[in-house]
């Protein structure tokens, strides 16, 4: 395979992926604007450095594995920068189906949950990808997976249900 082939076939690869990054980018940051650019910034940076794909992995696994390392550069730049105003706008008027306020409540919850739970809860959960491919877009192991998959469920289900209570171990 020649090289205009082959990049013709990866930057085919890439463009098929689309609409999962954009998902995925949309769950990270909750802002359609912020996740439009991420994925810009992740595709550039893929096409960019194509030719790093080991062909061995699904491009997808690549994909995210690229488009997370680049979310979190974009989250350590911006808590080392001092924040002017935190207000969030409230909505005028609140919603008033039951499902639509679920899935707000769930999604606040989400967004309280640190970055790298997170992270495992949207690729397992949303994105449908194995322990094993979520584990090689994180550069993480499996079992540090399954640990962050478990507390991030365990927060996740005492922030929505409301109870915030901590359970505290004994130290001997």
């Amino acid at each position: 395979m020649t090289k205009a082939t082959d990049a013709t076939d990866i930057k085919w690869r890439i463009s098929r992926e689309i609409p999962h990054l954009r998902r995925f980018a949309r769950s990270l940051v909750s802002d359609r604007d912020r996740a439009d650019d991420l994925v810009q910034d992740c595709l550039e940076r893929a096409i960019r450095k194509h030719h790093l794909w080991r062909r061995t992995g699904s491009v997808r696994s690549w994909l995210f594995k690229i488009l997370y390392n680049v979310f979190v550069n974009q989250y350590r730049k911006k808590m080392a920068e001092i924040p002017m105003d935190d207000a969030v706008p409230e909505l005028s008027v609140p919603a008033r189906q039951e499902k639509r306020m679920i899935c707000m409540d769930i999604g606040q919850a989400l967004e309280k949950l640190p970055p790298n739970q997170k992270a495992v809860i949207l690729l397992i959960a949303l994105e449908g990808v194995t322990y094993d491919e979520a584990a090689e877009v994180l550069d993480i192991s499996v079992g540090t997976v399954r640990s962050r998959l478990s507390r991030g469920r365990d927060s996740l289900r005492s922030l929505y249900s409301g109870k915030t209570n901590v359970k505290l171990r004994r130290v001997k």
